[in-house]
């Protein structure tokens, strides 16, 4: 008995001790949590440093192109002396070098625009990045507040699970003093059985709640996620004192999406440009070095002698007698010397070539003519969307401020109901517990009351959800809820 006594405390104190270690989550951990784990967020932040990459490639087109290259061969049999010229049949070895050096002097300030176009194609590419970053915080706010939100409509029916269950208390005393029929016995208990029934349903949305906000964050162990115990109070904000139309004015001035178009513009517009650069004249500057050395000796005169088998050849005859023309046959034999050495025949043999390249386009299959005019297309197109963009975003604003305000409205008139029902339901119980009222109309004045409290719950987080969002477009950070 004392084992079991012992292996049930240490039991109980593992699974205290588990539950102490489970971490609540503010929602600034989850907003920052996400942010920062969030896949697109890492996908945006890939093309953010492609974009940087780019630059590097736009800087470099300033830069001159400098290549250098080297071989060396083996030469065995008949082949061209590279020294003399001449056909023979020798084993050689040729080294040569090369370095080539070229420079753009002028290309249409193609290379000028593509720097530019990378640097708005970095801040571009940081703008939406930020504004994955809004999207997530909506969304983060948005699952979070719907956990609030059901943990608390489970504890309005927890709360009335137990009023309904002192309610059958005290209905059971009256039935056994004869007080009320058994009948409202009956019905209060059905009461209870419903309210059972809606506190598992509470129960269950709330893990479901859970779920989907664990999921956002890419939290895979849903058991042990919880969040803070913050009772969040509806904020007190001064939002309403501006109009739909200065809320716009003051989301375009720092609203990221409205920046990528804006963006998107300027981008076009130096497309253009890099377009028509493509149809100047461009000038480029080269320079090259070659040197070479062989192992082959080097000729430096032939020495003539006389064939001792045929002395003489003849070379032609007198017109007329066509008698022979004979001249001496010499065997020329070449007098050469060692090859100089390696190092000093790279030196010896080296050579310099620089120039500049002029290049006109003149036709090329009205291949620039349309790649100018797709850009232009490209440009329209560019501020089309910047223009739809900022037609969206009042849209949005607009929608976001009756939203709010309807939120307000409604949260204020749950107030007023649940204020009444209460009342109402204080006045139906006192009656009820004299049995001057039946259990059908008392439990329809509770069930009354429930229903308000659910209401005012639901109100109250989409009054304070819709109001962040508004703020949000103000400039508000949508962390800040108390």
């Amino acid at each position: 008995m004392k084992v079991k006594l012992i292996g049930a405390f240490l039991a109980l104190s593992f699974t205290m001790s588990m539950n102490a270690q489970v971490k609540k989550w503010t929602l600034k951990e989850c907003v920052d949590y996400a942010i920062e784990n969030n896949i697109t967020v890492k996908q945006s932040e890939l093309n953010l440093e492609n974009a940087e990459v780019d630059k590097k490639g736009a800087v470099g087109n300033f830069l001159p192109t400098v290549n250098a290259s080297a071989s060396h061969s083996w030469n065995i049999g008949l082949n061209q002396n590279i020294t003399t010229g001449l056909l023979e049949n020798l084993t050689t070895q040729f080294t040569s070098a090369r370095m080539d050096v070229g420079v753009s002097v002028f290309a249409g300030l193609q290379n000028v625009n593509q720097l530019h176009r990378a640097n708005l194609a970095i801040l571009s590419n940081q703008y939406q990045l930020e504004d994955i970053k809004d999207d997530i915080r909506l969304l983060v706010a948005n699952s979070y507040l719907q956990v609030v939100f059901n943990r608390e409509s489970l504890k309005v029916q927890n709360a009335q699970f137990e009023s309904t269950r002192q309610d059958l208390e005290r209905t059971k005393e009256l039935v056994d003093s004869g007080v009320v029929p058994r009948g409202d016995l009956l019905e209060i208990e059905a009461t209870a059985a419903t309210l059972e029934q809606n506190i598992v349903n509470a129960e269950n949305a709330l893990r479901l709640s859970k779920i989907s906000l664990a999921q956002a964050l890419l939290i895979t162990d849903y058991e042990n996620f919880e969040i803070s115990d913050d009772d969040y109070l509806v904020p007190t904000t001064v939002i309403f004192d501006n109009n739909p139309k200065s809320i716009f004015e003051k989301a375009l001035t720092f609203r990221n999406d409205i920046k990528v178009s804006e963006l998107g513009v300027q981008i076009a517009e130096k497309d253009v440009k890099i377009a028509k650069g493509g149809m100047l004249p461009s000038l480029d500057a080269f320079y090259s070095y070659d040197t070479r050395a062989s192992n082959n000796d080097i000729r430096v005169g032939t020495d003539l002698t006389v064939n001792p088998d045929n002395p003489t050849q003849q070379i032609g005859t007198v017109e007329g007698t066509g008698q022979a023309v004979v001249a001496p046959n010499f065997i020329a034999t070449p007098i050469t010397e060692k090859a100089d050495p390696y190092f000093d025949q790279f030196s010896i043999n080296d050579g310099h070539r620089f120039g500049a390249r002029l290049s006109i386009p003149i036709l090329n299959g009205f291949r620039s003519r349309n790649s100018v005019k797709r850009s232009e297309i490209a440009l329209e197109r560019a501020k089309f969307q910047f223009e739809q963009e900022k037609l969206n975003l009042e849209t949005t604003v607009n929608q976001a401020y009756n939203d709010a305000l309807g939120a307000g409205k409604a949260f204020e008139a749950a107030q007023k109901t649940l204020q009444a029902r209460q009342t109402a339901f204080e006045y139906s119980q006192e009656r009820f517990n004299v049995g001057l009222l039946n259990s059908f109309d008392f439990n329809q004045t509770k069930q009354r009351l429930i229903q308000a409290e659910a209401e005012v719950v639901r109100t109250k987080y989409n009054y304070i959800f819709l109001t962040k969002v508004l703020e949000f477009y103000f400039g508000v950070p949508i962390t800040d809820i108390n």
